[in-house]
């Protein structure tokens, strides 16, 4: 094939590597860091939204929020310096809800690396506590491979966020890259005899309680599964309440697992009712 066909400029790549590996929205907040991506993301608006943010931390908030509710990395793009600081806030959160999200920050140029120029910040040392992977993609013909990472490192084991750093000129080169497969989630999953030894444990168990972690996805459709109902069964056989009371107990937990501060006025009367039982989960951080 004509080398001249394949060779693109470092946005234009990276653009072209979201949409192979699924991504139908990004959020970003504009600026001059990145302006070849945003060409780029330009050229394919009938496949893939932009939405365009005031606020990088609303920005970083939406793709959380999107790979909350999807299971998909939410993807999102800032600027250097108070860009990335702004949306550290939406990292941390993914981190803590083990939400996938991919984090893009334009970053100065490789020729003033480590000159302190405008706005130059250390991401591998900004974002290592709270981030799955932090990298930089110094080669417009290594995109591809740095992406394809992203999305499996977000999505793989327990979910989480993924910054990746973007110098400029990287950005603006015209490289030829081969394009990735579309990534594949790896689950972790406990073996047959774990499920075996936990189902002897609650059996055993005078008073069993479980907390169930990865974010509220990963909530919804563990109460789902077919072994919450030996778990209601063995609640009902070692407490006062009925099997049908703590299978319609998981309705109810889906909307109280995590009530926050600002509780709907809606979900107060449940609250109330459940004062005791929720207290207990919400002292425990549930």
């Amino acid at each position: 094939m004509n080398e001249d066909v394949l060779s693109r400029s470092g946005g234009r790549i990276l653009v072209d590597q979201l949409g192979i590996h699924g991504a139908d929205t990004a959020f970003c907040v504009p600026g001059e860091s990145y302006l070849d991506v945003l060409n780029a993301f330009y050229d394919v608006r009938d496949r893939m939204r932009l939405i365009v943010c005031r606020q990088e931390g609303g920005a970083a908030f939406m793709a959380e929020a999107y790979g909350k509710l999807t299971g998909r990395p939410g993807i999102c793009f800032v600027t250097r310096g108070p860009g990335a600081t702004n949306a550290s806030i939406g990292v941390h959160t993914a981190y803590q809800d083990s939400t996938p999200v991919i984090l893009f920050i334009g970053q100065v140029g490789s020729d003033v690396v480590e000159r302190e120029a405008f706005q130059e910040m250390d991401y591998r040392r900004m974002f290592g506590q709270m981030a799955k992977w932090v990298a930089q993609i110094d080669r417009a013909d290594r995109i591809p491979e740095f992406v394809s990472h992203a999305f499996h490192t977000a999505v793989s084991g327990r979910p989480g966020p993924v910054v990746l750093s973007l110098p400029e000129d990287m950005l603006v080169s015209q490289a030829v890259a081969i394009d990735a497969r579309p990534y594949a989630r790896v689950k972790a999953h406990p073996g047959i005899a774990d499920m075996d030894r936990l189902r002897e444990m609650l059996a055993q168990a005078q008073k069993p309680l479980v907390i169930l972690g990865g974010g509220w996805l990963a909530l919804v459709q563990g109460l789902q599964g077919a072994d919450y109902d030996v778990f209601g069964r063995v609640v009902a056989a070692r407490s006062q309440v009925t099997l049908d009371q703590v299978l319609a107990a998981r309705i109810e937990m889906n909307v109280h697992a995590d009530p926050g501060c600002s509780i709907s006025a809606g979900l107060q009367p449940h609250e109330r009712k459940h004062g005791s039982a929720l207290g207990g989960l919400r002292s425990l951080g549930a």
